[in-house]
């Protein structure tokens, strides 16, 4: 879609230097009310052509990604054993989220969230 918009904006800009072509050329000493008309016509036109290209760029853009983030946690980690510090409640693995590149804990009752860091086993 988005060569769709690219195009249509490559034939609006020609189609509209043509039509202010034809509309200046009509105030000339040999020039035709026709040619305005015409002229006229081929900008609305053109306009209708930068339109359709806005259209078609923005849909393309907006195609949604879905992205699945697996998360494999380091050590033995028990979780029924978690609880939050805030509020005392407990976390469970539905509560693990991963921002900006570190695991995250975020407690459902009081929002509380908390990075998951792995201590040293010596």
């Amino acid at each position: 879609m988005k060569t769709a918009g690219i195009i249509a904006y490559v034939l609006a800009g020609i189609l509209l230097m043509f039509s202010l072509l034809l509309i200046l050329g009509s105030f000339g000493a040999t020039g035709d009310s026709a040619w305005r008309i015409a002229g006229l016509i081929g900008l609305g036109a053109g306009l209708v052509l930068i339109y359709a290209g806005a259209r078609l760029t923005t849909s393309a853009t907006k195609t949604a990604q879905n992205v699945t983030v697996k998360l494999d946690l380091p050590g033995n980690i028990k979780l029924d054993s978690m609880k939050c510090a805030s509020c005392g409640a407990p976390l469970d693995a539905s509560d693990i989220t991963l921002a900006n590149g570190a695991a995250m804990v975020k407690c459902h009752s009081c929002g509380t969230t908390y990075e998951i860091t792995e201590e040293p086993k010596w």
